[in-house]
C-alpha cells in the first residue's frame, strides 16, 4: 500500500496577525482540501476559528503543527484572485492580511468559538451536594445538552454565573467547552403543491366535487384560493401567502395536507426581494455629448478613464449603457457609491433596466442578507447577480467575471476607511482590483468635481479623460449667489441663523410649491454649551473635545466616543445659571425653520436622524413624493441625489468648510459647495443657490460660484507643488497612541529620531492633532512624505521596522502604532 503524503496548510485568520499559520492536514482531507476553503482550527489554548486556506504544501514547519479540525466548505469560498487582492491591500496599506480578511468577509462567514458548559464525563454528584441553582443548571444539561454562558445567566442571574460555574468545574460537576458556532442560517419557508394524482383536469374536478358534497366550506375556500395563486396547480405557493388571505384558515390547509390533496414542503428561500426589469438599456436615448462620451469610454485603450461631467449632465445614463455592454459580453459590473443614502435612487434606476440581476451590498444589510449577496455574486448561473452596487466594502465581493467598475463621485472622502485597518481607499483599490482582472476590465471614475489626484492623472495621460460640459436637456447651471453675513449682521437683517436674502428666496420657493435643501455641515443642536460668567465649556471625559448639545435627547454628547451626560442646570465651576448655547447644528436649524416657516413641512437628514435601518430611504422617498418642503442635512444631502422640484439650495455657513486644518480644505470646500449647488434646478427650471459666508471674496467661494473647476485645480496644484503635497508627493501618516501623555511624548520623540536617521528630511513631526486625546488615548502623529520617483515600498519597510523596534522596547508598553497610507 502506497504511503500517504503528509500535507500542511498555511491559513489566514481574521485577526491582527503578521503572517499565516501552518496546520497539519488530516490524511482523510488530502483529496478535498483546496486554497480558499474555510477550515476550523484551534488557535491558542482553547479558541476555535474559521480560517481561510492560503496554500497547501508538504513542507513541515519548524514547530509541531496542530491538526485542521474540519473543512467547512465543499468548494472554495474565496478565490485566488481575491486572496491576491487582500495581500496587495495588506502590503500597500501597511497592515496584516488578517486585518483585510476581517473586513472583507461577511461577519456571518467568520466563525469563532463560544464558551459553553456540559455535564462532566465523570459527573456523579448527588442532589444533596448541590445548591438549588446548581440543580437547575444540571437539569438543563440533562440528555447531553450544552448551555451558553448567556443561557446560564438567564437561569441563575448575571452576578452568580461565573462564581457558580467556577465552583461546579472544580467539583467536576460540569466542564467548559469551546464550540464553533455557525452564524449564517438559510431562511426556510413552507410551500404547498397540488398532489401529482390530482394535477390533471379529472383530478381537480374530483377534489372540487368531494369538498362541495361534503360541505367542507372552509377547505373549499382555501383550495379555491390555492388554485388561483398556483395558476391552477402549475406552481407551488408559499403557505404564508395563503394564510395571509382572509378566506383561508391554517386549520383548513392542514386538513387538505392531511387528506393528501396538497403536499407540504420546506424550501430555502432568499431574504432578498426580487424585481422585474421594466425597460431596456438599449432604449435609453443619449444626447450628442453623452453619446460621444459613451463611445469614447466604450472604445478606449486606457484601463482607467475619468468622466468629468457637471452636475445633472447625465453621467448615470452613460454608466447604464456601459453596464449593459458588460452584461452583453457575459461579464459582471460593479458600481461603487460613497454613501448608503445615495443607493436608494440609483438602485431603482438600475433595477428598472436590469431587474433582479442587480445586487446591493452595504453595512445596513443584516449579516444573513450580506451572506446571500456574497453567494449570489459568486454564482455564474441565472440566479447570480450580474450588477453589484454598494459602498466601498462591495470591492471584496467574490466576482466570477468582473468586466466594469464604475466609481461614482470618485472624489468623495467617504471612500477612504479611517479605522480600523486596513485604511484603504475604495477608488484606488478598485483600480488595482481591475488590474488583477486584466486589460479587459475597465474602470470609470465619475465626478463633477474630480479629486486633484485623479484630474492630474487624466491631464498627464495616465487616465483617459472624457467631459460632459452641459446639463442634460439644455438646463442651465444654477444661479449661485452670495449672502454676506458680516454685512447682514451690520444691517440687522439676520433672523436666527438666516439672512434676509435667504429667507426671501425660501419664501418664494414655498409660495411656488417648490422644494428647498439646506446644507449645514454640523449635526446636533448647538456645537457647545458655555457659561457666560466663567466661560466654562463641558468637555468629554475621554476625549479632548467639547460636548455637543442634542435637543432630541436633552443631553450633551461626544461625537468621537459617544460619551453623554444630561444637560446641566447650572455651571459646575461657578454655579451660575447663565448657560448659553454656542454654534449651530442641523437640529437647531430644523427648529429655527419651524419658527420661520410654520406651515412648511421640514425634515432633517444626518447621522442622528438615519440610525434606523431604512430611515434614510423613508426621508428620500418623502422628499421625492413632495411630502417634505424643506430638507436640512449634513453632507448626506450634497451627493448625487436627483430631485425634480428643488428650486433653492442654501449653504448656511460656508466658512466652516474653509477653516478646517487640512491641506485638502480648499479642494473639499469647493467640492461640497459645487455638489450641493448641483441639487438645484435639475428639471425644467433654473435653480438658485445662496451661499452664506463672512468671506464672500474667498477664492474657493468665487470658484464655486463660477463653477470654475479649472481655476481651483490650477491654484491648488501650484500650492501643492510648493508645499510638497499630493499629487507630487506620497504621504504616510503614522499615529502613536498611549494612555499616558509622558510615555507617548518619549515614544514619539524616539520614533521620529529613528526615522530621521534613515529617512532624513522626509519626516515631519511628531505633533498632536487638533483632537489630541480620543477614548482616553493621547495621540501624536508623524508624517513621512516621498517624492513620486522614490522607492516608496522601501520607505514603508523602514517605517514598519522602526515601529517594531519601538514596540519591542519595554519602556513603551501598551503603545499603539497605526499606519495610514495616502491619508484623506
Amino acid at each position: 500500500m502506497a504511503e500517504r503524503i503528509t500535507l500542511f496548510a498555511d491559513v489566514l485568520l481574521p485577526l491582527h496577525l503578521p503572517d499565516t499559520y501552518t496546520y497539519r492536514v488530516p490524511h482523510e482531507y488530502n483529496d478535498s482540501i483546496e486554497v480558499g476553503q474555510r477550515v476550523a482550527v484551534q488557535f491558542g489554548k482553547k479558541r476555535l476559528y474559521s480560517a481561510v486556506v492560503r496554500r497547501v504544501h508538504d513542507r513541515p514547519p519548524t514547530q509541531p503543527a496542530k491538526y485542521i479540525l474540519a473543512i467547512l466548505d465543499l468548494v472554495p469560498l474565496v478565490s485566488e484572485r481575491q486572496l491576491r487582492f487582500w495581500e496587495w491591500m495588506a502590503t500597500y496599506y501597511m497592515c496584516y492580511p488578517g486585518d483585510v480578511m476581517a473586513v472583507a468577509m461577511p461577519a456571518a462567514l467568520k466563525l469563532s468559538s463560544e464558551s459553553s458548559i456540559a455535564l462532566h464525563p465523570h459527573f456523579d454528584a448527588s442532589p444533596n451536594e448541590m445548591s438549588a441553582d446548581e440543580i437547575r443548571i444540571v437539569e438543563a444539561l440533562d440528555g447531553g445538552r450544552t448551555l451558553s454562558l448567556d443561557a446560564v445567566s438567564d437561569i441563575v442571574g448575571y452576578q452568580k454565573t461565573m462564581p457558580l460555574i467556577q465552583s461546579m468545574i472544580e467539583r467536576r460537576i460540569i466542564s467548559m467547552e469551546e464550540e464553533l458556532k455557525q452564524r449564517y442560517t438559510p431562511r426556510e419557508a413552507t410551500f404547498l403543491t397540488l398532489h401529482p394524482d390530482y394535477q390533471d383536469e379529472a383530478g381537480m374536478k374530483q377534489i372540487f366535487d368531494e369538498l362541495e358534497h361534503s360541505k367542507r366550506r372552509q377547505q373549499l375556500s382555501a383550495f379555491m384560493k390555492f388554485m388561483q395563486l398556483s395558476r391552477f396547480g402549475k406552481e407551488s405557493v408559499k403557505k404564508s401567502d395563503l394564510t395571509a388571505c382572509p378566506e383561508v384558515s391554517p386549520s383548513s390547509l392542514s386538513t387538505l395536507v392531511k387528506h393528501g390533496t396538497l403536499v407540504e414542503e420546506r424550501r430555502v428561500v432568499s431574504r432578498l426581494t426580487e424585481h422585474e426589469a421594466t425597460s431596456k438599456a438599449a432604449d435609453i436615448i443619449l444626447n450628442a455629448e453623452q453619446q460621444a462620451a459613451y463611445e469614447t469610454l466604450r472604445n478606449t485603450t486606457k484601463q482607467v478613464s475619468l468622466l468629468h461631467g457637471v452636475t445633472s449632465s447625465g453621467k448615470t445614463e452613460v454608466y447604464i449603457k456601459l453596464i449593459d455592454d458588460a452584461l452583453q459580453r457575459g461579464q459582471q459590473a460593479l458600481l461603487l457609491l460613497p454613501e448608503i443614502a445615495l443607493t436608494a435612487q440609483i438602485i431603482n434606476r438600475l433595477r428598472r433596466y436590469f431587474g433582479s440581476q442587480v445586487g446591493v451590498y452595504h453595512s445596513r444589510f443584516n449579516p444573513n442578507e450580506r451572506v446571500e449577496v456574497w453567494q449570489r455574486t459568486s454564482d455564474p448561473g441565472p440566479q447570480g447577480f450580474k450588477v453589484l452596487l454598494g459602498a466601498r466594502s462591495a470591492l471584496f465581493l467574490p466576482f466570477h467575471n468582473l468586466g466594469l467598475v464604475v466609481v461614482d463621485e470618485e472624489h468623495d472622502s467617504s471612500y477612504k476607511q479611517a479605522d480600523p485597518a486596513p485604511r484603504y481607499h475604495g477608488r484606488d483599490s478598485a483600480i488595482y482590483l481591475a488590474h488583477l482582472w486584466g486589460d479587459q476590465t475597465h474602470v470609470v471614475l465619475g465626478s463633477a468635481t474630480p479629486s486633484i489626484e485623479s484630474y492630474h492623472n487624466a491631464q498627464t495621460g495616465r487616465y483617459g479623460l472624457v467631459s460632459l460640459k452641459h446639463r442634460f436637456g439644455g438646463l442651465l447651471m444654477p444661479e449661485v449667489l452670495c449672502a454676506d453675513l458680516k454685512e447682514a449682521s451690520r444691517r440687522k437683517e439676520m433672523r436666527l441663523n438666516f439672512s434676509h436674502f435667504l429667507i426671501q428666496n425660501i419664501e418664494e420657493a414655498l409660495a411656488n410649491k417648490e422644494q428647498v435643501i439646506l446644507f449645514q455641515n454640523r449635526r446636533g443642536f448647538s456645537l457647545h454649551l458655555e457659561c457666560d460668567a466663567c466661560h466654562w465649556i463641558p468637555q468629554c471625559q475621554h476625549c479632548d473635545v467639547s460636548l455637543v448639545y442634542h435637543k432630541s435627547s436633552n443631553s450633551l454628547r461626544c461625537h468621537y466616543c459617544g460619551y453623554a451626560v444630561p444637560l446641566p442646570t447650572e455651571c459646575p465651576a461657578c454655579h451660575s445659571h447663565s448657560l448659553k448655547m454656542k454654534g449651530v447644528g442641523t437640529e437647531r436649524i430644523e427648529e429655527d425653520l419651524a419658527l420661520l416657516f410654520p406651515s412648511a413641512r421640514v425634515a432633517r437628514m444626518d447621522l442622528d436622524s438615519t440610525t434606523q435601518k431604512n430611515k434614510y430611504l423613508d426621508i428620500i422617498s418623502d422628499f421625492e413624493e413632495r411630502r417634505i418642503d424643506i430638507l436640512v442635512g449634513t453632507q448626506m444631502v450634497t451627493k448625487g441625489l436627483d430631485f425634480d422640484h428643488v428650486s433653492v439650495v442654501g449653504i448656511l455657513n460656508a466658512d466652516n468648510l474653509l477653516s478646517y486644518p487640512d491641506f485638502r480644505a480648499y479642494e473639499r470646500a469647493f467640492q461640497l459647495m459645487t455638489q450641493v449647488s448641483g441639487r438645484a434646478g435639475r428639471h425644467g427650471k433654473r435653480g438658485k443657490v445662496i451661499i452664506q459666508t463672512y468671506q464672500p471674496w474667498h477664492q474657493a467661494i468665487r470658484d464655486a460660484m463660477d463653477n470654475n473647476y479649472e481655476s481651483m485645480f490650477k491654484g491648488q496644484m501650484e500650492d501643492r507643488r510648493i508645499f510638497r503635497y499630493p499629487p507630487f508627493y506620497k504621504l504616510v501618516s503614522v499615529t502613536l497612541r498611549h494612555r499616558e501623555k509622558e510615555v507617548l511624548d518619549m515614544a514619539a520623540a524616539q520614533y521620529a529620531v529613528n526615522l530621521r536617521t534613515r529617512l532624513g528630511a522626509r519626516v515631519i513631526g511628531p505633533e498632536y492633532p487638533p483632537v489630541g486625546r480620543v477614548r482616553n488615548l493621547y495621540i501624536k502623529r508623524i508624517i513621512v512624505r516621498f517624492e513620486r520617483s522614490e522607492p516608496v515600498a522601501q520607505g514603508k519597510q523602514i517605517i514598519r521596522q522602526c515601529a517594531e523596534t519601538l514596540l519591542n522596547d519595554k519602556a513603551y508598553g501598551r503603545l499603539l502604532v497605526g499606519f495610514d497610507v495616502d491619508p484623506a
